[in-house]
């Protein structure tokens, strides 16, 4: 299965090889896939350094480090290039071999003896199979899906409905003995009631049209920071992503601060200033993204807060089905009974029309609006993207001429292609410094066009990393820019991407630091 999806692009492509799996595999194996295809698999990974250090015991150190820059993924160069010993050790049986088993086994060995125990399975194995075992064992299966298109898949290939299967999820564990027995006829469907379990979210479409009514429709700011569902029975409070990732463990004070038994729809964001209080741009946010243990200086250096812009469930009462004035009315009689500085309310934008709202827009450079939210005023609050209910208005992106300086291979699909550039702008001094990292805005042929660029003008190499001929220049397109102390410019752009290939254009004539500075917000 995990073959087949590195080499297939297509998302239904992808969706069907994930059901033909879900249906064919035995338990608890089947189980067991679906927990490492969503995240939910949570092994004592091994590090990539340790399995650098075991294939280059078992290979010419030089014949790996080349491969590694070729093929550009880990597990893939290992499990290619791992040479088998010339006297076998004993034979492992067909069971040990099993996914179940060898998750077990690696449950339970210590991570000194994880390379060991690692490399007599690889023995045992062919590519494919050694390549499934490292991305298991490194925690990181990087197949080109998500969480979200792995619970799709098993959806598909029981005839379920997917919002059916997220909300029973977050009350099961792996191997889902309970899901699969639901999805097969042998069980009812789980009973999540009591947990505080996940409901899918609301989403927008974005905006195409020239205007919209504003009588029917209430405006209120996209705020740039991360989707968020708190989630209290009165009990225990989670916090979920919009994929439904349980990111309870990274924000602990915002759990902790929300005792209540209800369901709301917010923002995640971070505070800036403290004496403003107002949110900060997302790099802010991005610094405790991910992370599983969050120190108190952490906590206190990025304090997290989260601006609401819905009520889902208040007590045993299910308001989804109410239009979004009425919803809007119970949130805000709710506000009162929230900690003030873990909660505020998103307000909504007073415009008498749609040209004065457009107004109003253009000129939002906050560093943590992304742009502006229009919701029908008599819309449910229904899974999904629902046409002519939500729409979302992003700004305009910024856009700056930057010169190609490092490159990179990228994973999956694009494993053969340099495909991650690092770009940079111009000091005053006429020194190049790197102001951002792209990877996507490119067309599949711009993409050859780059890769061939790249392997004709690499001055330099440090491992993976080839350093180019400060010769290209691109036109990079962004959503907003924020000072940032990890870069050497003290400069981070918000979601780049290529915008042009400017062959035309001299490197020397690109754009300058300070004058990207002055866009920060």
């Amino acid at each position: 299965m995990l073959d087949g999806l590195v080499y297939t692009r297509s998302r239904n492509g992808k969706l069907a090889l994930i059901a033909a799996y879900m249906r064919e595999a035995p338990d608890p194996d089947r189980g067991w896939a679906l927990a490492a295809l969503t995240g939910n698999l949570d092994l004592k990974a091994v590090k990539a350094s340790a399995i650098s250090e075991m294939i280059r015991a078992r290979t010419d150190p030089i014949l790996y480090e080349m491969s590694r820059d070729y093929v550009g993924d880990l597990a893939e160069t290992v499990a290619l290039l791992w040479p088998k010993r010339e006297e076998q050790p004993a034979e492992l049986d067909d069971g040990s071999l099993s996914l179940s088993a060898v998750i077990d086994r690696l449950h339970n060995v210590s991570r000194a003896a994880a390379p060991d125990a690692l490399a007599q399975m690889m023995d045992h194995l062919d590519a494919s199979g050694r390549f499934a075992l490292l991305k298991l064992a490194t925690g990181g299966l990087r197949v080109g899906i998500s969480a979200r298109l792995a619970k799709t898949g098993f959806a598909q290939a029981f005839g379920l409905d997917v919002d059916d299967v997220e909300q029973v999820w977050h009350a099961l564990a792996p191997p889902y003995a309970a899901l699969f027995d639901w999805a097969e006829g042998r069980s009812g469907r789980p009973d999540p009631e009591g947990t505080p379990y996940f409901r899918p979210f609301m989403l927008a479409h974005p905006l195409e049209a020239d205007s919209v009514d504003l009588t029917d429709y209430a405006a209120e700011w996209k705020w740039d920071g991360i989707r968020i569902q708190i989630v209290g029975t009165g009990k225990e409070t989670r916090l979920y992503s919009r994929a439904g990732d349980d990111i309870s463990g990274s924000f602990p004070e915002i759990a902790q601060a929300f005792a209540g038994h209800a369901v709301l729809d917010g923002e995640l964001l971070v505070k800036g200033d403290a004496q403003g209080g107002e949110a900060a741009s997302f790099n802010a946010l991005q610094q405790r993204l991910g992370r599983k243990a969050v120190s108190a200086k952490m906590m206190a250096d990025y304090p997290a807060f989260v601006r609401l812009y819905d009520l889902l469930i208040e007590g045993d009462a299910d308001l989804r089905a109410l239009p979004w004035t009425e919803r809007r009315a119970r949130l805000e009689a709710y506000m009162p009974y929230l900690m003030p500085d873990r909660f505020d309310l998103s307000a909504l934008i007073d415009a008498p029309d749609f040209e004065t709202l457009a107004d109003i827009r253009a000129g939002a450079r906050d560093a943590a609006i992304e742009g502006v939210m229009l919701k029908r005023r008599d819309s449910p609050y229904i899974a999904g993207r629902k046409a002519a209910l939500w729409y979302k208005w992003k700004r305009d992106p910024l856009t700056a001429d930057c010169v190609m300086m490092y490159a990179q291979r990228g994973h999956g699909k694009r494993s053969s292609f340099y495909s991650d550039y690092t770009f940079g702008c111009w000091t005053d001094d006429g020194e190049l410094l790197p102001v951002g990292k792209a990877y996507s805005g490119f067309t599949d042929e711009e993409l050859k066009w780059l890769d061939r660029f790249v392997r004709q003008n690499t001055v330099n190499r440090f491992g993976p990393v080839r350093e180019v001929e400060k010769t290209l220049v691109l036109e990079v397109a962004f959503d907003s820019i924020h000072d940032s102390k990890r870069h050497k410019s003290g400069l981070a752009m918000r979601f780049p991407r290529i915008a042009r290939i400017r062959k035309d254009k001299p490197a020397v004539e690109a754009d300058r630091v300070e004058g990207l500075k002055r866009l920060v917000s």
